[in-house]
Parts: C-alpha cells; sequence; structure tokens
C-alpha cells in the first residue's frame, strides 16, 4: 500500500508524527506537509506566489517527505503532481488537533486536502482527534486510522468518496464503538474583538465557542459527543438533487435572456 500523508497543523504537529509511524508499519509512505499551522484554510491554493518546497529527512524513518510553504491542498495537489514517485492508494489528512465535524468540513484544511485527493481521483481519508491540546494522546486515534485503512484495502472504496473519521478524545475503555454518520450541525458563536496596533489602526482577532444545537441521532456531532467513533462518507458534489426538477419546471422557462 502507497500512502500520501498530509496536514493542516504543520510538519511538526504530534498528530502526524503519530500517524505516520503508525502508517509505516505497513505501508509506504509519502509525506507532503506544510511548513507551519494552516487550520482554517480550507480548499484554499496558491496561484499568485511561488510554491516553495525543501526535501526534509524524518528521525528513524526512511519516507521520503517535503515541507511546502503553501495551503493542505496545495500539499496534495504538488505531492501528486510533482513529488510524489508513484501513484499513492490513498490520500490521508491528519491527525488534526481538534475535531471535524458538520459544517467544520467547509472549512477544515485537513478535509479539504483529503476532498483534494478525490478530486484527483484517489480515495481518501480525513482523522481528527476532538482535543486542542498538543501534549494529547495520538495513539489509539492512529491505530483506528490503521484499521479503516486496512479495511478499505481489503474491502475496496470508491475513489470519488472521503472518509471524515473523528475520535472522541477520552480513554480507550470509554469509547463506545463505531458508527457510520452523517453531517451533523456546527455553528459559532463569532466573536470579533478589537484590538489596536502600534499605530492605532484596528485589526480584529476570531475567537468563539461552538453553538449548542438540536442534532439529527445520526449526525457525527451526536456519535462524538456519545462517546463513539465517527465515520462519514463525503463528497465534494454540492448539487442539490432534490430541487434540481422543481427549479427546472418553476423558473428554467421563465428566465429571460
Amino acid at each position: 500500500m502507497r500512502i500520501l500523508l498530509t496536514n493542516d497543523d504543520g510538519i511538526n504537529s504530534p498528530g502526524l508524527v503519530a500517524l505516520r509511524q503508525v502508517l509505516e508499519e505497513f505501508a509506504t509512505v509519502y509525506m507532503v506537509a506544510p511548513d507551519r499551522e494552516r487550520s482554517g484554510t480550507g480548499h484554499s491554493i496558491t496561484v499568485f506566489e511561488p510554491i516553495r518546497v525543501r526535501k526534509v529527512d524524518l528521525p528513524d524513518s526512511s519516507s521520503l517527505a517535503w515541507v511546502i510553504d503553501g495551503t493542505p491542498v496545495d500539499c496534495v495537489k504538488l505531492g501528486l503532481s510533482a513529488l510524489v514517485p508513484e501513484r499513492p492508494d490513498f490520500v490521508v489528512a491528519g491527525i488534526n488537533c481538534g475535531a471535524n465535524l458538520g459544517t467544520d468540513v467547509l472549512y477544515s484544511g485537513t478535509v479539504s486536502a483529503a476532498v483534494e485527493g478525490v478530486v484527483m481521483g484517489i480515495p481518501s481519508v480525513a482523522v481528527s482527534l476532538n482535543s486542542f491540546r498538543v501534549d494529547q494522546d495520538f495513539s489509539f486515534t492512529a491505530r483506528f486510522a490503521r484499521a479503516v485503512l486496512r479495511t478499505l484495502w481489503r474491502e475496496g472504496v470508491a475513489p470519488d468518496i472521503v472518509l471524515n473519521i473523528n475520535v472522541p478524545a477520552i480513554p480507550r475503555q470509554e469509547i463506545k464503538g463505531v458508527k457510520i454518520t452523517k453531517l451533523g450541525n456546527r455553528n459559532y458563536d463569532n466573536i470579533f474583538e478589537e484590538r489596536k496596533d502600534p499605530r492605532g489602526n484596528s485589526y480584529y482577532w476570531l475567537g468563539g465557542d461552538v453553538v449548542l444545537e438540536e442534532q439529527d441521532p445520526d449526525s457525527d456531532v451526536n456519535a462524538v459527543n456519545d462517546g463513539y467513533l465517527s465515520i462519514t462518507p463525503i463528497h465534494f458534489d454540492l448539487t442539490d438533487y432534490r430541487l434540481i426538477e422543481l427549479f427546472r419546471e418553476r423558473y428554467e422557462p421563465y428566465i429571460e435572456l
């Protein structure tokens, strides 16, 4: 098995290191990661500036690895198009510090990197742990990701599907099981704190906590909150197929050119 590994927390993220070490036990791993944290960059790409690349030597590893000054999606696009010497079987993004649940997937650099793998025809997995502590133990999350990948390798998976994995940050013995879920609701109480720079100009710093909302019983948010490992199959096709025929009947004949 060949894997392209990336993340959005940067080359030195402990989640990335933990996942790489576990994946190297059974797969050839190629790592392309950002040079610094790129959380919240979504599916952004670098267009008007060059992307600088540096090959790096990983301690106690024979894996080929590169660090770039671009986004997580840049890592996948550049890795598959120019850096990795052979086409991987999977793109894996993570382990992210913090969950990527519900509408988080639209902002997440981790999930967007996995989506880019699918855009380029490779089945992909995004892995997140529901904790922002950098000293969090990522070992169980890494082993669970390994188990999922082995299952996908054995059973097969469509190349246009991203599996979005979220792991609750609780002791292993408290994990209740695995649930296949749908995306839930994930909104934030956006707070923009105004501050002043040394010249007296205003700038704003975004903060705010998650807003508690009623969730579908089968949602990823509910699963993680209830102590389950959540796996959500997602796709980048945002078409609302329920409305196509309605809009064709109601609007298409009446739009004047």
